[in-house]
Order: C-alpha cells, then sequence, then structure tokens
C-alpha cells in the first residue's frame, strides 16, 4: 500500500514538474504579415500568385534571422473579390494584430478595407489595386506598388491614337471599381477624331456575352477596349470571334494573365493588346526572386512580384522604425526610399509610386510579348 501512495505522489510530482516548466519555457516571439486576396472565386490566380511572392519574401526574411528580434509568419485571408468579405477580412486582421498588410487585388476591395487599416494605423500595401480613388482620400497609411489607372488608361488611349491611328472603337466594362474606372479613364483621353461607337457594361461572371457583343459588332468598330479581369475577357474574345467580330480586343493589367489565353484559346486571343509594367525579366535586380520563384512555383504571375516587393517593403520599414507599431512603420515608408527587386521604389504624398511605367504589351502565338513603348 505504501509503495503505491508513494508511486501515485510520484507521478503526481512528475506531471507538475512538467507542466511548470513547460509553461516557463520562453515563447517565440512572432511578427504576423496579413496577406489578402482572392483565394477562391474567379481571381483566385491573383491571390495565388500574391500568396507566392509574399511567401518567399517571408522565407527570406526568416532565413536572416526574422525582423525586431522575431520569426515572421503570415496570416492569409480570402476576400473572395468581395468588398463585403473584404471589409470583415480587414477587422479580422487589424484584431489578429499584424504588422501591416500586403493585398488586396481588386480596387473594390482595396477601397473599403483600407478604410478600416487606416483608422487602426495599419499600413496596408496593394501589390495590383490601380484605381486613383485608393490613394486620392489622403489616407497617410494606404500605399501601392503598382501603377494608377489614369496612367494606364492613358497609356492605352495614347496607343491607339498614335500608333494605331483608329477612328472607331468600342469601349466594354465589368461595371467594377476598377473595370469601369480604367474604360472611363480610356474613353475620355482618347480625344478629338476617334468616335466611340459603342459604350456599356457586362456582369462579371456571365457566360454568355453575344447579346451585347452582337449590339457591338452592327457598330462596325476598328477596336474593342474591355475593362476588367481575365476570365470574362477571354470569354468576351473568344465568342467575339464566334460571331465575326475580327477587330483587336484591347485591355488593362487585369487580363494579362495566361488564364485569358487558356479560357480565349490561342487563336482568338492572338493580338490582344494589353497595358501592364515593363517585363521585369528585363530588371538585374529581379533576377534572383524570378529564379526562385520559377524553380519553386513555375512560370511567374504578373503581380508574384509586386507581393513580394510590397512585404520586403513593409518589412524594412519595421526594422529601420525598429518597432511594430503601425504609425511608425507608415512614417518609415512615407519618408524611405526603398531598394527592391523592382529596382528604386519611393512614395509620394499620395501613397504612390513615383515613377510607373506603362507599355503596350501583345498576346502572340498564345504567349504575351512586349510591343509599344
Amino acid at each position: 500500500m505504501f509503495v503505491l501512495k508513494a508511486a501515485r505522489l510520484f507521478a503526481v510530482i512528475l506531471i507538475a514538474f512538467v507542466v511548470l516548466t513547460g509553461g516557463c519555457q520562453k515563447k517565440e516571439k512572432v511578427v504576423r504579415v496579413g496577406i489578402a486576396g482572392p483565394m477562391t472565386g474567379p481571381d483566385a490566380k491573383m491571390g495565388t500568385d500574391f500568396r507566392n511572392g509574399a511567401s518567399i519574401a517571408i522565407e527570406e526574411w526568416n532565413t536572416s534571422g526574422g525582423v525586431l528580434g522575431s520569426k515572421i509568419e503570415s496570416d492569409i485571408e480570402d476576400d473572395q473579390s468581395d468588398p463585403r468579405q473584404a471589409r470583415a477580412i480587414a477587422n479580422k486582421l487589424v484584431n489578429e494584430g499584424v504588422i501591416g498588410i500586403v493585398g488586396h487585388f481588386n480596387s473594390s476591395c482595396s477601397i473599403p478595407a483600407s478604410d478600416v487599416y487606416e483608422q487602426a494605423s495599419k499600413p496596408m500595401i496593394t501589390p495590383a489595386s490601380t484605381n486613383p480613388l485608393l490613394t486620392d482620400r489622403g489616407y497617410k497609411g494606404i500605399f501601392r506598388v503598382c501603377g494608377t489607372d489614369n496612367q494606364q488608361g492613358k497609356a492605352a488611349a495614347r496607343f491607339v491614337r498614335e500608333k494605331l491611328k483608329l477612328s472607331r472603337v468600342a469601349v466594354l466594362h465589368d461595371k467594377t471599381t476598377y473595370g469601369q474606372g480604367l474604360a472611363d479613364i480610356f474613353k475620355n483621353d482618347l480625344g478629338k477624331g476617334i468616335d466611340v461607337v459603342y459604350y456599356g457594361g457586362v456582369t462579371r461572371g456571365d457566360k454568355d456575352f453575344k447579346t451585347v457583343l452582337t449590339s457591338i459588332k452592327q457598330k462596325s468598330p476598328e477596336l474593342v477596349y474591355f475593362g476588367g479581369i481575365y476570365a470574362d475577357a477571354g470569354l468576351l474574345v473568344k465568342q467575339a470571334r464566334e460571331i465575326g467580330i475580327n477587330a483587336p480586343f484591347m485591355s488593362g493589367d487585369g487580363t494579362i494573365d495566361q488564364k485569358f489565353v487558356e479560357i480565349a484559346g490561342d487563336k482568338a486571343a492572338e493580338g490582344t493588346y494589353l497595358t501592364f509594367s515593363p517585363d521585369p525579366a528585363h530588371i538585374p535586380s529581379a533576377k534572383d526572386f524570378i529564379d526562385k520563384y520559377k524553380k519553386k512555383y513555375g512560370d511567374l504571375g504578373p503581380y508574384s512580384i509586386y507581393a513580394y516587393v510590397a512585404v520586403n517593403i513593409l518589412l524594412e520599414a519595421a526594422r529601420a522604425a525598429g518597432s511594430a507599431d503601425g504609425k511608425i512603420v507608415i512614417d518609415q515608408i512615407r519618408s524611405k526610399e526603398f531598394m527592391t527587386a523592382l529596382g528604386k521604389i519611393k512614395f509620394d504624398e499620395h501613397g504612390d509610386v513615383t515613377e510607373a511605367p506603362y507599355i503596350v504589351w501583345i498576346t502572340s502565338a498564345g504567349k504575351f510579348q512586349e510591343f509599344w513603348k
């Protein structure tokens, strides 16, 4: 009996010792970075590109010892390209104490989410949202590493006016903040001498655009411009060719993805013009990232490198600040010039990059090639 009691007492003491010593072990410090974008739904390819690019940046920082004496972890959230969901996950990321946010993809998501981040003094750097309204509201902590639709739409209009020298253009958009905003800037900047023979919107996610395309065909445009994303653009081009519209299509950065070619088909997509930034493969500082990305994930997505750069800017600003405090990090982002995989980046008073060149690409043999600068 005595032996049994002693054994039980020893077991209790041992358990208590394990609990106490385990509880006294020092927990690893962690800095969390929010990654927000469409991880599911029609734009999920872009969200995946974000996640992949960001993960490489975080791995590199952790290999070098992290930041502020802490390991870095990502908090990946899916906004499903839905403005209401974007606002909901913005509140979630703020409540979870992330140091800052890299996202969102859609301008219609970035704008409502940025209200939440600004109120909480959490820096947000979008790799891809181009609508000018995002940074035109005087928010101190909202930034983008891409260009704006003012720049992109004007570049497209200049191309149509000066290079193609057309006189009849149809303009379509997807009724979103991004798509309609870009289409309107393009339309308004065409200038005198170019007749917009058709202007209208389509609904995102529709599968049959032949009614609106038939109306466009009757107007005999020399080019059809579309403000929207690759999934709808692919179907529009495919169905346009099926009903006998032979005029070339033109679109913006939301369409320049291989998924567009897959949906449209090589033959239908041939000759489509797209505005985007120059090929990062020609930037020496981008080579290391591109090599790592291709080895780990395959082909580079349009905004993979932009998400990578955004994470690096956020963490570099935190390191320079010596703090995870959002207000101090925001001040560092605003004041510093950053050496990135895309070259030197500095933000203006709005939170936009001071230089954002747009060129025109063309779809040829199922691939995208630089065409006009």
